[in-house]
């Protein structure tokens, strides 16, 4: 028996996903993009083609979020410590990535998305630097969506990061709180994600968002990332909507 639109609606998974409406709707939603190896292994494909795959993905989840009313989106792309990984697949995944930002920037500039880098440039070729540059700038002015990629990053270097800014403009300890420490951070001043999301049945927040993410909701599915497309987003949006949100208070 075909469920009704109202019985849909009621669990949260509309028969029209646009038209989709929840009461709570996070300002920040941080995705960790975890399972493309697993992907294409599957599929009996090298695991570059799941990274290809996922880089792919980001585009729908994005305009995703936009339609939902999310103002940013921080995607986990390369941390610190994938340098670790097999030199081919590094090698795989800048080249995939160099694609995207190269490609992929103009259209982000057209849909009004702002793209910025959260991250160190430290071992980046000077074409990446460059690329980044380039999208970062041209898309600066637009406010209709934030899409934060972490390229290179480490919470714990993001930190470490903030203290030596601090130290270098010599900051008075005495004057300094959490809300002017985030200013120092890679986000500045944009709000702390509400919810982070990870995909592929993970549940560590691997170095990703330490500071940022101490009151965030979490929410893991056994979805691979290449396959988390607008209805999981949904879903996992209306999980959000179940979630009492106390900040420490009763």
């Amino acid at each position: 028996m075909t469920p009704k639109p109202d019985e849909l609606r009621a669990v949260g998974l509309p028969a029209e996903p646009k038209d989709t409406k929840f009461v709570k709707v996070p300002s920040h939603v941080a995705i960790i993009m975890d399972g493309n190896g697993r992907w294409a292994q599957q599929r009996g494909l090298p695991r570059v083609e799941g990274h290809r795959a996922g880089t792919r993905n980001i585009r729908t989840v994005l305009q995703a979020c936009t339609d939902f009313g999310i103002q940013v989106l921080t995607i986990y792309a390369f941390s610190t410590e994938n340098w670790n990984r097999p030199v081919e697949e590094v090698k795989g995944l800048m080249s995939i990535l160099m694609e995207v930002i190269t490609e992929e920037s103009e259209e982000m500039h057209r849909q009004g998305a702002r793209l910025c880098h959260l991250g160190r440039t430290d071992g980046l070729s000077p074409e990446m630097c460059a690329a980044i540059h380039r999208a970062t700038e041209l898309t600066k002015n637009n406010t209709r969506i934030t899409l934060n990629v972490a390229f290179n990053y480490g919470g714990r270097a993001e930190i470490l990061d903030a203290v030596k800014r601090i130290l270098r403009e010599g900051v008075d300890p005495s004057e300094l709180t959490e809300e002017k420490f985030s200013h120092y951070l890679y986000t500045g001043d944009q709000p702390d994600p509400d919810l982070v999301i990870r995909t592929a049945s993970e549940m560590r927040l691997s170095n990703f968002l330490v500071w940022q993410a101490a009151y965030a909701e979490y929410y893991s599915t056994p979805t691979y990332w290449p396959d988390f497309g607008r209805e999981e987003l949904q879903k996992a949006l209306a999980a959000y909507n179940k979630r009492e949100r106390r900040f420490g208070r009763l």
